[in-house]
């Protein structure tokens, strides 16, 4: 019987082990050539429709993956309550180094059964003519003042996917999420601040130090604030994520080192975007380069604030909630022309400003929408999406360990302690005593 009890504690324990053994995902792109974008590991096949009446619903919390073929049109469903705030993200992601035509992108559109549309988002490539991971939302706001988009019931999602006739025909695969927001125990402000500081920051202090960025969304490398240091090849996108809680600023730029191979010009070389914590569209900022130290940077950005979200500027709409905001820096194919297919240098200069502030209220759980100690730590020691992810079931584990370590030994103190009892008491009947069978 001790045995056997033996037994299940051990195999508990490498059970426990062989569990954060086997979690998904890794830490950021290892050195070397562009990567392709690496979808969430945990998204399901979906087939969108080609018309709404026959579209698949969506879950809130779950992630997708489907694919559109050149000027497609698909359809999603989604079911809402009357006080739930909802986001379905669609990020595009086309063949690798490929030539993009001014306009092509992707629109992202939430419509009512009544034909209304609640709201639509464009990611497009714009004059930067060169393929790359883009992504945009749709959202359902809950508004007390507003008469569209209000009622409970089913809502459509719509990807189409715009093109020129010269554009490319090869599929684009789409990785889609669909994300909620509780609603607030008490109403707060509807108007959205009209000023907030807006000069830029002094540079971080302490120097470069090296993070190395991931390939997508789901495996983006954890920035705090700071300078950081990575090399960039020609026709690659990185993913970076910081934690920007509510109250706080975030204020990022991008250099671009120097080469010693060419000075050739390159218009629009280098794209840097931002997306927030439901991968809506925020801002993109893009410079050339000719071989000398390139910088840009994004335009400044209100406090993160709630109400943010009243305001008629699709920019400072978009910082509505707390959570992890995502850099992705793309350095054109073209380069590989003109410099050769070596690394560029890239340093990215993260300021958050601002003493984080209480949320407004939700009433439920803030999900995604909010920052915890666990993500500022991975932000300050460097950990990817799933890195930060294995963390915390390292954490459970631990824990569980401890607890199971407790249990055992009061167990056998209790049966050690009951045996003495009874030998002190005389002989037993046979099997009168050892761990109890439950063990």
């Amino acid at each position: 019987m001790r045995q056997r009890s033996r037994g299940r504690v051990t195999l508990a324990g490498v059970a426990a082990m062989c569990a954060v053994m086997a979690l998904p995902g890794g830490t950021a792109r290892a050195e070397g050539g562009p990567g392709p974008y690496v979808f969430d590991e945990e998204a399901k096949r979906i087939q969108g429709a080609a018309v709404n009446t026959n579209a698949e619903p969506l879950e809130a919390g779950s992630t997708y993956r489907d694919t559109i073929k050149k000027d497609g049109k698909l359809y999603y469903r989604v079911d809402l309550d009357a006080k739930t705030n909802a986001y379905v993200s669609v990020v595009a992601v086309p063949k690798q180094g490929g030539k993009a035509e001014y306009g092509d992108g992707i629109k992202v559109s939430l419509e009512s059964r009544s034909n209304s549309q609640c709201s639509s988002q464009d990611a497009l490539f714009e004059s930067a003519g060169y393929t790359r991971p883009v992504a945009a939302y749709a959202d359902r706001t809950v508004d007390p003042g507003s008469s569209t988009c209000q009622e409970q019931g089913a809502y459509y999602v719509l990807v189409e996917r715009t093109s020129k006739a010269t554009s490319a025909p090869d599929d684009w695969e789409l990785e889609i999420r669909y994300d909620s927001e509780p609603a607030l125990r008490t109403a707060g402000p509807t108007e959205a601040p009209e000023d907030w500081p807006s000069a830029s920051p002094a540079p971080p202090e302490g120097g470069p130090q090296k993070r190395v960025g991931g390939t997508s969304f789901s495996d983006a490398m954890s920035l705090g604030q700071g300078e950081w240091r990575d090399d960039i090849k020609p026709g690659q996108t990185l993913f970076y994520r910081v934690p920007v809680d509510w109250g706080q600023q975030l204020f990022v730029g991008a250099d671009l080192g120097t080469s010693t191979t060419s000075d050739s010009y390159i218009g629009n070389a280098f794209v840097l975007s931002l997306n927030n914590p439901a991968r809506g569209y925020v801002d993109r900022s893009t410079v050339s380069y000719s071989g000398k130290q390139a910088s840009t940077a994004l335009d400044p950005l209100p406090p993160v604030a709630y109400e943010n979200r009243y305001d008629s500027d699709n920019a400072v709409q978009a910082v509505r909630f707390a959570g992890w905001y995502y850099l992705s820096a793309t350095l054109s194919p073209e380069l590989a022309k003109k410099y050769g297919d070596k690394s560029v240098p890239l340093t990215l200069r993260v300021n958050v400003t601002g003493k984080a502030k209480q949320g407004p209220g939700y009433d439920g759980a803030a999900g995604i929408f909010g920052v915890t100690d666990d993500d500022q730590e991975a932000a300050a020691i460097g950990q990817s999406g799933p890195g930060a992810e294995r963390s915390g079931t390292m954490k459970l584990v631990a824990a569980a360990g401890i607890g199971a370590g407790a249990v055992l030994v009061l167990g056998l103190g209790a049966w050690t302690l009951l045996a003495r009892r009874r030998g002190a008491q005389g002989p037993q009947q046979p099997g009168g005593y050892g761990p109890p069978a439950a063990w």
